[in-house]
């Protein structure tokens, strides 16, 4: 009886010091950076203030340095109704780690907002960036955005369209750069015309009616010769319409010339493209240090 007490006692014991080893690791991986939560960046008095989610955290490396850190935006996915900045703060300790300011938004989301909104509050988020990341060790002249699915989408956008930013009283755009990780919404004029997949006229919700505003909301149609340089990422295992349009937003950088690289990584699907940046040396982060100038 002892024998089978101690059989069943096996798991658990290992459940706790895989528990353990898990602890250590993120206590380990956040020591070396300093995590600011919850900053509002858009003010209270905004007609449109949402206390939840026009909200972003920072994370900075703790170490001093002799030039500023490169600064990168990150957008979080969720079908354009769900995700919170909150389950990605491992991706915002791994580039602190890496010496780069990290920057974790919230953005509103569909069915409050369409998606012209989510990308005002990006906008606002990178704004906000720009004129305060210096108190964090941050450089505002090498400000990046990075996103996954919506948010890679999101990121796209922002990075391509300067008259996002011109409505908010800039004349120049200022993010330098775009690393896209499996991105999703590239060109919903041409998916949302099609509606080649089931359950496609849930996106009816967060894009609206209007062709007008798929249009207007798809980078694939934004991006000019002039666009900033990225790095795009895609799963081979993905799903096929971000397959697709990933591909084509490819071709279509290649034809202006914007200056990019785009890899489809063996084996990946789409959620997979994400979870992987829980390891701070996979190809990713390895290509993104080199992008955004960080030093090793």
């Amino acid at each position: 009886m002892s024998f089978l007490r101690l059989l069943w006692q096996i798991p658990v014991a290992f459940f706790a010091v895989s528990l353990l080893s898990l602890f250590i690791h993120e206590y380990a991986t956040a020591r070396p950076s300093v995590r600011t939560k919850d900053i509002p960046y858009v003010k209270a008095d905004a007609p449109d203030f949402d206390a939840e989610r026009h909200v972003l955290d920072v994370y900075a490396p703790k170490q001093k340095a002799e030039r500023p850190f490169p600064v990168v935006v990150f957008i979080h996915g969720g079908n354009w109704d769900s995700g919170s900045k909150n389950l990605y703060s491992f991706i915002g300790r791994r580039l602190a780690k890496q010496k780069m300011v990290a920057v974790i938004i919230n953005y509103r989301l569909s069915p409050a907002v369409l998606v012209p909104g989510m990308a005002d509050d990006c906008v606002r988020a990178v704004l906000w960036t720009s004129q305060n990341i210096a108190e964090f060790g941050g450089d505002p002249n090498r400000i990046f955005v990075m996103g996954h699915s919506a948010g890679g989408g999101l990121a796209a956008l922002i990075a391509t369209d300067d008259r996002l930013f011109q409505t908010f009283g800039l004349t120049q755009n200022p993010i330098k750069g775009a690393i896209l990780d499996d991105p999703a919404g590239l060109n919903m004029f041409d998916y949302l015309q099609k509606m080649e997949y089931p359950n496609d006229e849930q996106y009816l919700v967060p894009f609206g009616k209007d062709s007008t505003v798929w249009r207007a909301m798809s980078a694939h149609y934004q991006v000019t010769s002039a666009s900033p340089p990225m790095l795009i990422y895609a799963g081979s295992r993905t799903y096929p319409s971000i397959a697709s349009s990933t591909q084509k937003f490819h071709e279509r950088l290649r034809e202006l010339g914007v200056k990019h690289d785009y890899k489809v990584l063996p084996g990946k699907k789409h959620v997979g493209m994400v979870t992987q940046l829980y390891w701070q040396n996979n190809l990713i982060y390895r290509e993104l240090r080199t992008f955004v100038g960080a030093k090793s």
